[in-house]
């Protein structure tokens, strides 16, 4: 399962979750916006304090990046 960092107001963190949903990568959501201890374990993993940012526990993909999100998910191509 893929973590995914965001906000209320972040239309790349709104396009990546539409994505992975159309995509039936299963995702938890983290709003950094609500949690302050999020926001700052996310600007320390990744040195980032844009969002969205999205992990799979071993390497992070800044922003809405589609191949970098089946790359962390493990697909290979696009359903």
């Amino acid at each position: 399962m893929l973590r995914i960092y965001t906000t209320a107001t972040c239309g790349y963190c709104k396009h990546a979750k539409t994505f992975m949903k159309k995509q039936k990568i299963k995702f938890e959501e983290v709003r950094v916006d609500r949690d302050q201890k999020a926001a700052h374990d996310m600007v320390h993993l990744t040195g980032q304090q844009g969002v969205p940012v999205i992990s799979n526990g071993k390497q992070f993909v800044v922003g809405f990046d589609p191949h970098g999100i089946l790359h962390l998910a493990g697909v290979e191509h696009a359903h």
